[in-house]
């Protein structure tokens, strides 16, 4: 599937909008950010959660930098064969990530069907 990057965006910020408020008000210095790729430029990962969990922070908010929850846009391209296929494995791949911002690990998101 091909989509450029703004279209892209904006299907990431629709899928954030659906997402339940009480999942989205917990988060606290947090940003989502959108790479082609990940650094080793693997089409493997979809997503990353780039921060220190809920349940590893000790003395937090003195001016730290934000956690950042990062989609790649060209593995979730690669594994969706249309738009609704896309629209569901951003949509699975936000709550995993935002998930780990909770401190929820990937074996209990499997557990949970979210992995």
């Amino acid at each position: 599937m091909e989509l450029d990057a703004e279209a892209f965006e904006a299907i990431v910020v629709d899928e954030l909008d659906l997402l339940p408020d009480d999942m989205i008000e917990g988060l606290d210095n947090v940003v989502f950010v959108v790479e082609d790729r990940p650094e080793d430029g693997s089409l493997d990962l979809l997503g990353l959660y780039d921060g220190y969990a809920l349940t590893e922070r000790d003395r937090y908010g003195m001016g730290e930098m934000p956690d950042r929850i990062i989609l790649y846009r060209e593995p979730l391209l690669a594994i969706a064969d249309d738009e609704r296929e896309l629209r569901d494995e951003i949509h699975i791949t936000l709550v995993h990530e935002i998930a780990h911002f909770y401190g929820i690990d990937d074996d209990r998101l499997h557990d949970l069907g979210w992995a």
